[in-house]
């Protein structure tokens, strides 16, 4: 994808970017160190101002940084990056810190910078929310559930605009769906239109 198709996104729009439930890839960044993991369990939370929720264990590093800086981003992946979803997800941060590199370097994922956060968006992906921590430790340290205010949104014009998504004729960038055991489903075609009959 080429910069020209990537559009922002007006932020009373953002929560369409993660309405429909896709996976994300949550980027973070402090003090020079950055990771990114994937997470099947976020969602839009508010409208005016944006809010989204995601759950991230305690173990990892992404959270640490995320925790550290008080900002993150939610990359949406697509069809064509189920690979680098699946890697990403599977294999630790902290791991390759501890030896001077991280998932970025090691699976030669190329990035670009945010506008508002330190954390990097990630090439490839169809859509991008960066986020401002809110702070709610009782919600961190009991349920892993942290909540977030959108600051800037972009999404890939291809299949996102006028405030909606419309992936046909672009399979490769249909959003992802983690269904368990690391297995997958796009998402399907729109029923606009349409009445459902029993």
């Amino acid at each position: 994808m080429s910069p020209s198709q990537r559009r922002p996104v007006p932020l009373s729009k953002a929560y369409r970017l993660l309405n429909h439930g896709p996976t994300v890839l949550v980027s973070a960044a402090h003090d020079g160190q950055r990771n990114i993991m994937a997470a099947a369990w976020a969602m839009p939370l508010d409208f005016e101002p944006p809010k989204v929720a995601v759950v991230l264990d305690k173990s990892t590093w992404t959270r640490q940084l995320l925790e550290a800086a008080g900002t993150f981003v939610l990359n949406v992946p697509c069809a064509a990056q189920a690979d680098i979803v699946q890697t990403v997800g599977s294999t630790s941060g902290l791991e390759l810190q501890q030896g001077g590199g991280d998932k970025f370097q090691a699976y030669g994922l190329q990035t670009f910078a945010a506008e508002q956060v330190e954390a990097p968006l990630l090439e490839g992906c169809v859509a991008w929310l960066e986020c401002r921590l809110l702070p709610e430790p009782h919600n961190h340290q009991q349920y892993d559930l942290f909540l977030a205010e959108v600051i800037a949104a972009q999404a890939d014009s291809r299949v996102f605009s006028d405030g909606r998504w419309h992936f046909e004729g672009h399979d490769a960038l249909r959003t992802l769906h983690h269904v368990a055991g690391g297995h997958f489903l796009t998402i399907g075609a729109p029923l606009d239109g349409q009445l459902l009959k029993p």
